[in-house]
């Protein structure tokens, strides 16, 4: 049984106040992870901005 599988059978024994609450557990989660993906994709484009430099190149040059 995959996981998914296993998960629905579970759901549909839950009554409706449980299942409120797995629905916001699983919306905080997906949020908490894409906002951990922006963050990151933000930080890489502020990052290359300041690393990715003819000055910065040329100082690294001899290393």
């Amino acid at each position: 049984m995959t996981k998914v599988a296993a998960l629905i059978k579970e759901l549909e024994h839950m009554p409706d106040p449980l299942l409120n609450e797995v629905i916001d557990f699983v919306q905080f989660v997906k949020q908490k992870h894409a906002d951990a993906i922006e963050n990151a994709l933000l930080r890489e484009k502020t990052i290359s901005e300041l690393w990715l430099t003819k000055e910065e190149d040329e100082a690294w040059h001899d290393l």
